[in-house]
């Protein structure tokens, strides 16, 4: 699938803002199975200095500086990708989990690489009550989709879509015990469930392209940034899939980022120089089908 991505991000401030500094993920990932055609990230009032780089995690960063006073910042992307569906290997998904823990198998291929994802960070930590909760599906010697999946299906059945029930910053007890979330809080708590015994796990952003109801138009702004997750299978295998809607990931998914949890990857995040005492956020995404 082809698709034509636009990503706006627009804030305002009741007083003048002197300087602005940011970072931005929003150019898509080129891996193996997506590629992207073209891309470009604009920001007004022009910026002063806008500059893209590869981060830690081979993410293409994009970092800029107003310095023109301005009560408005808008950041937009656009991009066109061609996206595919990642290949994964039946024999790396039948492997039993227990022999896909990077720490305590630190001479298998690709194991460094995948250390750092089966760390606690700072927004998943590794409480007991996930740990607890995983444990139901990962029973000894299973093979390792077959224990993915059912803690997929699990935290699908029984953590609500809401978005009103959590902030940016909740935790991860918060999560179980609202039993409530948006596809932040799904991804997150996989993570935690995942790292809890020893798997590693990493957080993705990207986009997911919706479809309209039979017999409706499109709706273009319609879309949202979304967040799912991918278990490491060895070597530099990784499975990816999506708790929120129970699946795994397709050719519907637009990569962009990954980290160790949304602090890593953010869509927009930065300081600015200001005495505004309120602001405003706007972000309006579309995922455009070009096939």
């Amino acid at each position: 699938m082809r698709y034509r991505v636009r990503h706006s991000t627009t804030y305002t401030y009741d007083d003048l803002v002197t300087d602005s500094l940011g970072v931005a993920h929003l150019v898509p990932r080129e891996l193996a199975w997506q590629q992207v055609a073209s891309y470009a990230v604009t920001v007004t009032p022009d910026a002063g200095d806008v500059t893209h780089d590869v981060d830690h995690y081979g993410n293409l960063a994009t970092y800029f500086q107003v310095t023109r006073p301005h009560e408005e910042l808008v950041v937009e992307a656009t991009s066109e990708v061609a996206v595919g569906v990642a290949d994964v290997p039946d024999a790396a998904l039948a492997q039993p989990w227990e022999r896909l823990r990077p720490l305590r198998q630190p001479d298998r291929a690709g194991a460094w690489a995948a250390t750092d994802f089966a760390l606690a960070s700072s927004q998943v930590e590794q409480v007991p009550a996930a740990r607890e909760y995983a444990a139901e599906s990962f029973l000894p010697g299973s093979p390792v989709g077959e224990a993915v999946t059912d803690l997929m299906h699990r935290i699908h059945r029984d953590i609500d879509y809401d978005p009103t029930a959590t902030t940016v910053t909740s935790t991860v007890a918060e999560i179980l015990d609202r039993r409530a979330g948006v596809c932040q809080d799904h991804a997150h708590l996989t993570i935690a469930c995942l790292r809890s015994q020893g798997l590693a796990a990493r957080y993705v952003s990207g986009y997911l392209a919706t479809e309209p109801a039979p017999g409706q138009d499109r709706v273009v702004g319609a879309d949202a940034s979304h967040a799912w997750v991918a278990v490491w299978l060895g070597d530099d295998a990784w499975l990816a899939f999506d708790p929120t809607n129970d699946q795994r990931v397709n050719d519907r998914y637009v990569t962009v980022a990954w980290g160790r949890d949304y602090g890593d990857v953010p869509p927009v995040k930065g300081v600015i120089f200001t005495e505004a005492r309120k602001s405003t956020l706007q972000v309006a995404v579309d995922v455009a089908p070009l096939d």
